[in-house]
């Protein structure tokens, strides 16, 4: 995309810049910290200028007051030696100088030193100019010679130029990265919600203004996509309640006529049986789509939920608990006083669901338990049985939180079941969390973990 292309760009040239800027400045504090330096060692006072100029006024009857000064201004010491290595006069020579040198003498400081002092040699028409710098000014080379104040002054140059160059060069990635980050995060963040199948808005300016537009399209077609799904499922659900009610109404007439044949009467209630699961399962289709696409309010008020475990299981045994089944409850004196900010139908829905669940799955019975916990943070409410339990595969498959439009098989069953997903749903929308645990044989457990503030 070129926006994302101009935007990469503008922050690849501004970090050229930024090092060619570097690249200046290092050689300014070079020329600054080496000024003096250079100055002395390649100027006007260089050690070889002065064995020039010092050469050319020499002789053995002295050398002029001039050179003589500047041999001193510049702490420089001079010995003049005829043939015989005798020295015929002296600047400010050193006491530790002999007053006599041989040849093997004359050979050996010709190499750079002469009594720990770097010395530089001229040979003249009468004899040898000789000048001596202080001994910690310069290394002597065969070839060359260098400033020992630069060669102690330059690793600590480098090392500073380096830190500082790392220090700015980091800075800036740093701010740079802070920058790119606070731009594309909305960008981010938009494209985790249409990830999660919700539509997303999203306003920016510059170059990845053509990025946000994308985004804003993209969410438009999902709107819509979103919407007519929820307004199909909500049509095809109006259209078979009025169907199913007739067919549930002549099974249940045929089911109890006295004159029909025993064997047509039990297909008639197998009939009403299945016309009512069909039921269910619309409503729990509907109120699913509903809550996904944020279409069902939620009418939220604080409620006692140990008081709703209890009325639920009272509801329960009421209508009718087959004796195979038995279903008991647990609450903690922490949670006993409790309320939770929900709306009440859908929670006792979710807990209908559950246990359902639980009583589906366990054809040759099972015992129920509704557990509630209360801790400063949350609330846990579960549901568990001692039935057949689940597969590791089939934990692993409800656990990854199934789409209710991706979970139908070949004979369009819900292989997860809708009303797990259902309480799924439920529990998202009051900001809470849904966990399975279950071993094969060993029964099932549903946690619901809610903030106590979840619902605010």
């Amino acid at each position: 995309m070129k926006s994302l292309g101009k935007y990469i760009s503008k922050y690849l040239a501004s970090f050229a810049g930024l090092v060619l800027i570097l690249l200046f400045i290092n050689c300014l504090a070079f020329a600054w910290t080496f000024y003096g330096v250079v100055t002395k060692d390649y100027g006007g006072f260089s050690p070889q200028n002065m064995l020039d100029a010092a050469a050319e006024s020499a002789s053995l009857e002295g050398i002029s007051d001039e050179i003589s000064g500047q041999l001193r201004t510049n702490h420089i010491w001079a010995v003049y030696l005829d043939m015989e290595g005798d020295r015929v006069w002296d600047v400010d020579a050193p006491d530790e100088i002999p007053e006599c040198f041989t040849v093997q003498d004359v050979a050996v400081f010709a190499k750079g030193y002469l009594a720990g002092y770097p010395v530089f040699i001229r040979n003249t028409d009468d004899g040898m100019l000789v000048l001596g710098y202080p001994q910690d000014s310069y290394i002597k080379l065969p070839s060359n010679y260098y400033s020992l104040r630069s060669i102690k002054t330059f690793p600590f140059f480098v090392m500073g130029i380096l830190a500082a160059d790392l220090a700015i060069l980091f800075l800036a990635y740093y701010y740079s990265k802070r920058k790119i980050l606070k731009n594309a995060e909305p960008i981010i963040t938009s494209i985790v919600t249409l990830g999660n199948g919700r539509p997303a808005s999203l306003s920016m300016h510059g170059e990845l203004s053509g990025i946000a537009d994308s985004v804003n399209k993209a969410s438009a077609i999902l709107s819509r996509q979103n919407q007519a799904r929820a307004n199909w499922i909500s049509g095809v659900s109006h259209d078979i309640r009025t169907p199913l009610s007739m067919i549930m109404g002549y099974a249940e007439r045929i089911a109890h006529e006295n004159s029909a044949d025993s064997h047509i009467r039990r297909e008639a209630e197998i009939i009403r049986q299945q016309s009512v699961k069909i039921r269910e399962l619309v409503q729990d289709l509907n109120l699913v789509s509903s809550l996904e696409y944020e279409m069902q309010p939620l009418h939220k008020s604080p409620v006692s939920l140990a008081g709703l475990l209890r009325s639920y299981t009272a509801e329960l045994l009421n209508t009718g608990l087959p004796g195979k089944y038995s279903i008991n409850i647990g609450i903690t004196p922490a949670a006993e006083t409790v309320l939770f900010d929900c709306d009440a139908r859908l929670i006792s829905r979710a807990v209908g669901n559950l246990v359902q669940n639980s009583i589906s799955h366990n054809p040759d019975g099972c015992d129920i338990a509704l557990a509630l916990d209360c801790t400063d943070e949350s609330i846990s409410l579960s549901v568990s049985d001692n039935g057949i339990g689940l597969s590791t595969e089939k934990l692993k498959e409800l656990n990854e939180k199934p789409h209710y439009m991706e979970s139908t098989d070949d004979r369009l069953d819900l292989r997860h079941g809708l009303g797990l997903i259902l309480v799924r749903q439920i529990t998202d929308a009051h900001s809470g969390a849904m966990k399975i645990e279950s071993e094969y044989q060993k029964g099932c457990k549903a946690i619901l973990n809610f903030p106590i503030d979840g619902g605010n």
